[in-house]
């Protein structure tokens, strides 16, 4: 997903005056998504098997500092489609007896809607879609080629794949030409999450930089 949606991005922008656009807008941006601590029957609240050592371990929520980037194509004045990937930039500790951490990122294609005219100051957005979840294991090592020199490495094992309904509001704010900041608000409800964490459902919050091409 890292290289398809920077294509599906470039892709979008070539096919602006081709498709007579109403606006293109790629963008990037920081955040953070959460998720509760899940439980493993037979341990205890916020406790999960460890299926490595037979044992539970205090399981950990979904934080940490995500990135995102996407594009929206507006096809008409206020409707349009987008694509958006977002994703936990470090690895974070999952089950730490095990040394096993954990990725988590979220994708999804969207239809969007623009209640006002893209020339205004402030445009808000609204987003409605699917796409999927993709919680990326890794096994972490420390090898030791003297006794004084050890490396930590980190090798990816598995991903757990769910699907995902995904809706969105934000508001494009313009502050300088056809360059705006953007505050999100995200709703993922992923099938089957509960098999990694707390709830189905994950909030995510993030403020983006982007730039507007043929903005009408």
């Amino acid at each position: 997903m890292i290289r398809l949606v920077p294509l599906l991005v470039l892709l979008l922008l070539a096919g602006v005056q081709q498709a007579n656009a109403q606006g293109v807008s790629a963008y990037f941006g920081l955040g953070s998504a959460n998720d509760s601590a899940a439980t493993t029957s037979g341990c205890q609240t916020n406790f999960i098997l460890d299926e490595f050592t037979d044992a539970c371990e205090a399981a950990p929520t979904m934080g940490g500092v995500f990135g995102v980037f996407g594009a929206d194509f507006m096809i008409k004045p206020h409707i349009g489609f987008n694509a958006e990937y977002s994703f936990r930039f470090a690895q974070a500790s999952y089950l730490p007896d095990a040394g096993l951490n954990v990725r988590p990122g979220f994708y999804d294609f969207n239809a969007v809607y623009q209640p006002t005219s893209g020339d205004k100051k402030f445009v808000p957005v609204l987003e409605g879609g699917v796409g999927g979840a993709k919680i990326a294991f890794y096994e972490t090592s420390t090898g030791c080629v003297t006794a004084g020199t050890c490396v930590n490495s980190s090798e990816a094992l598995f991903n757990a794949n769910h699907f995902q309904v995904h809706a969105a509001a934000g508001v494009k704010i313009y502050f300088k030409g056809d360059i705006f900041l953007k505050p999100q608000v995200d709703i993922h409800w992923v099938d089957n999450l509960t098999q990694q964490y707390g709830r189905s459902v994950v909030p995510e919050y993030t403020i983006s930089i982007g730039y507007t091409f043929g903005r009408q």
